[in-house]
């Protein structure tokens, strides 16, 4: 039997809050990568893509729960250790810069069908 959708809680300017957190996650993804390619400040693309993407991350995860149990919310929970993998192994960030980029684009723009499926 499929499990039920949990309802999705909502509040007045979640969406604007999403889409300038979304584009301040942007420029701080710019900074870092610009930073690991010897011409931007890494540690100020660090902090403005991981504070913005963990607003962006508890939202989502308010707004419904069960979002942690798909392919997305889960998703999330691997770049967030793989950010925290290039904090601490800085001889890896780069490699792991272009890998968080293609998986973010993947679980982004991959179909709703797979990015909602549900994992556990």
């Amino acid at each position: 039997m499929p499990r039920q959708r949990e309802a999705i809680r909502d509040f007045p300017g979640k969406r604007w809050l999403n889409v300038v957190l979304r584009t301040i996650h942007l420029a701080g993804i710019v900074v870092l990568g610009g930073g690991l390619l010897g011409a931007g400040h890494v540690g100020l693309g660090a902090a403005i893509t991981f504070l913005s993407g963990l607003g962006m991350f508890a939202i989502d995860t308010w707004a419904n729960p069960g979002h942690l149990r798909e392919v997305a919310g889960f998703g999330m929970i691997i770049k967030l250790g793989l950010v925290g993998l290039m904090a601490i192994q800085p001889h890896v960030a780069l490699p792991v810069f272009w890998l968080l980029l293609v998986l973010s684009t993947l679980l982004s723009h991959a179909p709703g069908a797979f990015r909602h499926r549900s994992l556990f």
